[in-house]
């Protein structure tokens, strides 16, 4: 669980000192080169560094309990086109002025276009459900040009407390209001809502406290909160995905049609159903690197269980 500074020891702040001069440091090194170039090499470097930090040995344990018919071969392959992905985003992320003029006219379809637009011109709430698929932060940069709205996003803070304030830096270049996961960040994006406003959130992590669901075929902890206060606040529910384009640069955002207002858990479901439709179209685009299918109080794939 992430902290403030002042509740960390001095050699726990060091040690997070020295690791945030390095990332900054390779990152402004980066960020020397044209953005395009900035953007291949951190995609080549991440790709370089997968099988050192344990990205191999994730994303392989979990295909093999998902798609266990994948080839060696597929599997080796998808691997590395999500730790390239995963090395574009980051430099992207912070990137965020030339990111912001490649994506603002990015191409926008998708059948949920219509409801999105409904959505805006009646002032009703809406929240864009979206996952750690492409590079999500297009979709804002894009749907907030489309719209003239600004579009609200619910992120997690960094463990790192001095790289989390760079990270948080360059958040906000891509827009506000910035929730931060927690009580006051909750509190913040309800109001939002209330004020018929629109909210971007990421919902394909293991979530203590939910409930458990199936993606990929397999026991997924999930939480239905998002379900919940859509339902409650009366707002518009939609798929959206930021899909890479084979240049590595350029993204299309594309809208779903709006998930119907059953129950939270019918609701969620539906929402994973979604991403697992795209996520096989596009399999290294998703983040398989996530610890998805996590065990929690006797619900989930239990660690034996995995491959």
């Amino acid at each position: 669980m992430p902290v403030e500074k002042s509740e960390l020891n001095r050699f726990e702040l060091g040690k997070y000192y020295v690791a945030n001069l390095l990332l900054q440091g390779i990152i402004g090194a980066m960020r020397l080169l044209p953005y395009e170039r900035r953007i291949a090499t951190m995609g080549a470097i991440m790709k370089t560094l997968a099988p050192v930090v344990g990205f191999r040995t994730r994303v392989r344990r979990n295909l093999k309990l998902t798609c266990p018919d994948l080839s060696d071969a597929e599997i080796t392959k998808i691997y590395r086109d999500v730790s390239d992905n995963a090395g574009r985003a980051i430099m992207e992320h912070f990137s965020p002025e030339g990111f912001i003029e490649r994506q603002v006219n990015a191409k926008i379809s998708g059948p949920g276009i219509a409801a999105f637009d409904a959505a805006i011109a009646e002032g009703r709430p809406v929240m864009m459900i979206t996952a750690h698929f492409g590079h999500y932060l297009a979709a804002r940069v894009a749907l907030q040009k489309h719209s003239g709205k600004p579009i609200g996003c619910l992120y997690r803070r960094m463990a790192n407390p001095y790289f989390n304030d760079a990270y948080v830096e360059a958040f906000y270049k891509t827009g506000a209001p910035m929730f931060e996961q927690g009580r006051r960040g909750m509190v913040e994006m309800v109001r939002s809502l209330k004020n018929g406003g629109i909210i971007a959130i990421v919902s394909d992590l293991h979530a203590l406290g939910g409930e458990e669901l199936t993606f990929f075929g397999k026991p997924a902890v999930t939480s239905v909160l998002n379900a919940e206060l859509a339902i409650k606040y009366k707002a518009v529910l939609i798929p959206c995905y930021a899909v890479r384009q084979p240049n590595g640069i350029d993204f299309e955002i594309i809208l779903h049609d709006p998930v119907p207002h059953t129950d939270p858990k019918t609701m969620t479901q539906f929402t994973n159903d979604d991403l697992e439709k795209m996520v096989r179209k596009h399999m290294g685009q998703w983040f398989w690197i996530h610890r998805r299918w996590k065990s929690w109080n006797g619900l989930g794939v239990q660690p034996d269980d995995m491959p």
